[in-house]
């Protein structure tokens, strides 16, 4: 594992699975500023077990068995016991490399063949309790293909956690958790204001984001400041009964490979790339 520390906070990577971030927490108290990963968590070797992991070349849930590329169909195979889907691309379950590190940054980065070839990096800088990660992909193959990213932290849950973002719409969702159509935010998901998180299970995609969130935990004694770029959309995930909950900044919708006009995915020649940039800001309360 390889750790980065600043004055505030300290980070904690896992390179060797799926370049997950393994912990961020407070250096004076221990307090996790994400889920805590402890030794069993970590002994599963599960991205998902984690702090936050990449996605790359997409996002979530792909259906039909694969999608179009300018070449013709590519087809995808189910890749998590977990899901009858092919779920978040292939970044979060390759071995990644360390390109550099320093005092205050690492980067690592992998190359994948499958679904296509592709390189991924990721770029962690910390600073004044701000970490900072950098995702890009950069397309390899000889035929272009359609691309998304988006990162997947999952976020301690207290009773009075609240969360602000500021989102038009949501996606709902069917029994297989792919998108139905867009609708107006629920009361209970409407979170322009900052409020606590729903009762009810939320699993959705949501739209016409302006990429901050803010997310209050006075029962740890903090906030988070969030901002995202290269992320239109985000994901939210609150599983009831559990002590954790995500929000994800993604580049698309669930299964935007079949929406029309494939909304936030990039068509990448070989060479081209895009980018996913997140930032999150401690801030003690």
């Amino acid at each position: 594992m390889l750790e980065l520390r600043d004055d505030l906070t300290v980070l904690t990577l896992a390179p060797a699975v799926g370049g997950s971030i393994v912990n961020w927490s407070v250096r004076a108290s221990g307090q996790p500023l994400l889920r805590h990963s402890d030794e069993q968590a970590i002994a599963t070797g599960l991205p998902g077990k984690l702090g936050c992991y990449p996605l790359a070349p997409w996002s979530n849930r792909i259906a039909e068995g694969g999608f179009d590329t300018p070449d013709g169909w590519l087809a995808l195979t189910p890749n998590s016991p977990l899901d009858p889907l092919p779920i978040h691309g292939s970044a979060w379950q390759q071995v990644w490399q360390v390109v550099s590190q320093s005092a205050d940054e690492v980067v690592l980065a992998v190359e994948c063949d499958t679904p296509f070839a592709y390189r991924a990096e990721q770029r962690f800088r910390l600073g004044g309790g701000e970490l900072s990660i950098e995702l890009r992909v950069t397309h390899l193959a000889d035929k272009a293909a359609w691309h998304g990213l988006g990162l997947h932290p999952y976020l301690p849950r207290r009773p009075a956690t609240r969360l602000q973002a500021n989102a038009g719409q949501v996606w709902m969702s069917d029994a297989s958790k792919l998108p139905t159509g867009l609708a107006p935010l629920p009361a209970d998901w409407d979170f322009r204001q900052l409020k606590a998180l729903p009762e009810r299970l939320v699993d959705n995609g949501f739209c016409q984001w302006d990429g901050q969130c803010r997310i209050e935990q006075p029962e740890l004694g903090y906030a988070l400041e969030c901002r995202a770029t290269g992320a239109d959309y985000f994901l939210l995930f609150c599983p009831p009964g559990l002590g954790f909950f995500c929000i994800e900044p993604v580049s698309h919708p669930v299964n935007a490979h079949h929406l029309p006009g494939r909304p936030g995915l990039k068509l990448l020649e070989q060479g081209q790339s895009t980018q996913l940039d997140f930032t999150l800001k401690y801030l003690p309360l």
